[in-house]
């Protein structure tokens, strides 16, 4: 568990020194994530070895259904003062579609993040994600990101 931390931090410091391109943020805060994850979740090497794959596959379909919606959300945002109430309804029923697929994609992984990890594990998922946002936000208020 401690040689898993000191490589997350080795790859945080990496990433924290090389140039802060977009690219390099985004690995910078994926660091951040997963080492603040696995210290909340407190996984074990074996642990640790079955879930972040499952839960890589999980970010990696909410992030394919967030990058759609946000296309769709660009390629309307300049038209919407001009939109017919059809339309503006038709946008607000998207956002209940999206948010609905969403909860599916967490409902599909539930389980099975159930069977790699202790129940009580599972909450603390849920909560440190949660954490993790707030703490994110509060590092890019401050400048230190």
């Amino acid at each position: 568990m401690r040689l898993i931390l000191l490589y997350i931090a080795l790859a945080l410091a990496f990433f924290r020194s090389s140039g802060q391109d977009v690219a390099g943020k985004q690995d910078y805060i994926l660091a951040m994530k997963i080492s603040f994850i696995t210290k909340k979740l407190n996984l074990t090497p074996q642990e640790a070895q079955v879930f972040w794959p499952l839960y890589n596959q999980y970010q990696d379909e909410l992030e394919t259904l967030r990058k759609n919606h946000k296309k769709e959300q660009d390629a309307l945002k300049d038209a919407f003062a001009t939109m017919s109430n059809a339309d503006i309804e038709k946008y607000v029923d998207a956002e209940i579609i999206f948010r609905e697929r969403e909860i599916e994609i967490l409902k599909k992984y539930h389980p099975q993040f159930k069977k790699v990890l202790p129940v009580r594990k599972v909450a603390l998922l849920y909560k440190a994600e949660e954490e993790f946002k707030r703490h994110l936000i509060k590092q890019i208020k401050s400048g230190n990101l």
